[in-house]
């Protein structure tokens, strides 16, 4: 399986290291993340991206689920996948914010067997910041500037 990662990999940019990634965030698999062909199943991925990215956002005081006037929505996403993971692993998820928009930010996030050096998959969504109420795009205060700032 390794090998038809690495022999893809060979023809595309080549994951970025861990020194890339601002924060991070330990990630247990489960039972459940095995697919039928013995690895993590792609769409867990996606899930890792969110609560890699929720969380710091929690963590920073920046996002309250319940009361925040501001939400994020996803408007694109894709992940590219350089190496196999599996149940019993914990993954670390690497946070960066690699553009800071007026109502948007693009994270990307690096999920990497515990301890490599190297990503064993790397990602990206685009959350655009919307009113909770009306859902219009709008423009990100500056304490979401400053704390998102610490992570680019």
């Amino acid at each position: 399986m390794r090998l038809l990662y690495e022999k893809h990999a060979m023809s595309r940019e080549a994951p970025r290291p861990r020194s890339a990634y601002r924060a991070f965030r330990p990630i247990p698999t489960r039972w459940a993340d095995n697919d039928v062909y013995g690895h993590v199943n792609n769409v867990v991925y996606y899930s890792w991206f969110d609560t890699a990215v929720n969380a710091e956002l929690i963590e920073r005081g920046l996002l309250d689920m319940d009361n925040s006037a501001m939400i994020g929505l996803v408007v694109e996403t894709s992940c590219r996948y350089f190496a196999p993971l599996s149940f019993p692993q914990t993954v670390e998820a690497g946070v960066r914010v690699a553009k800071l928009g007026t109502s948007s930010v693009r994270y990307e996030v690096g999920i990497f067997a515990e301890g490599a050096e190297e990503a064993a998959a790397e990602g990206h969504f685009i959350h655009v910041y919307v009113d909770r109420v009306t859902r219009r795009p709008v423009p990100l205060p500056d304490d979401w500037r400053a704390g998102l700032g610490a992570l680019a």
